[in-house]
């Protein structure tokens, strides 16, 4: 079992997730241990009324993909306020609305959100095996090599962001989360870790005193009502299995060790 100090987060917190729920399924407890956290969801953007409805959408109840998404920001915003949160919903379509996304078109809409420019810690998927995931993941990954040139850019004034107008400020943190659901699927974490150590990057496992948030967590999780019963009761389990968190560094940080 891999074990770690406990990890001093710098406030506040951000957390950036793919889809209208991926973040407290993978970081509940840490959402609810820190005040003031805004979630980023990138893919949350409204389909066209005419967006021919996809399959995951009909067996979730729905009737069209525009009804499907606007529950769903309703479901997230009910599990964040529970967990004493602020969402932030971009404009970038699901995967399965628009198969034309890029990690550069993500990162465009992410660098014009406010809560980006907060300053503190940004915490963002691992990317593990979902294609909505891995693109999020490396626009995410974009920012964070290039952070100089693109968090001196003034976040805009909009109170849709969910928080105040103020003066960009780099993060001073940078952590990855394991996505919930996917990094139980054989090899697909040790792969990331791999590909990351392949890039020159040493991952190292981080921890935090969250897990008495616990309970609130699964009672968040619980609003996603339209997305549970598609999932499995391993799935499930899995997303009420303890979160797990992941610090990058340059290798050329350890040639001496």
């Amino acid at each position: 079992m891999i074990t770690a100090p406990l990890f001093q987060l710098c406030s506040p917190l951000t957390v950036i997730s793919p889809h209208l729920d991926d973040a407290v399924f993978s970081c509940g407890c840490l959402i609810a241990a820190s005040p003031q956290t805004v979630v980023v969801t990138a893919l949350a953007g409204v389909p066209e009324v005419d967006t021919k409805l996809t399959d995951w959408d009909r067996a979730a109840g729905f009737n069209s993909c525009q009804q499907a998404v606007l529950q769903r920001r309703q479901e997230d915003a009910r599990a964040l306020a529970l967990l004493g949160a602020t969402p932030a919903w971009l404009d970038c379509l699901d995967g399965q609305y628009d198969k034309h996304q890029t990690p550069e078109l993500i990162l465009k809409a992410l660098v014009r959100c406010a809560a980006i420019h907060r300053g503190g810690t940004i915490v963002v998927p691992m990317g593990l095996f979902h294609s909505d995931h891995i693109l999020v993941n490396r626009a995410c990954m974009m920012m964070v090599m290039m952070r100089t040139a693109t968090l001196v850019m003034q976040p805009p004034a909009s109170a849709s962001d969910g928080v105040d107008d103020g003066d960009a400020a780099a993060p001073a943190q940078w952590l990855f989360y394991e996505d919930a659901i996917y990094r139980r699927l054989p090899g697909m974490l040790q792969k990331r870790l791999v590909d990351w150590w392949q890039e020159g990057l040493v991952a190292r496992p981080v921890q935090f005193a969250s897990d008495a948030h616990h309970p609130l967590k699964m009672q968040a999780v619980e609003a996603y009502q339209s997305q549970l019963p598609l999932f499995n009761v391993e799935q499930l389990a899995d997303i009420g299995a303890p979160e797990r968190y992941w610090s990058l560094h340059p290798a050329t940080c350890y040639d001496n060790d």
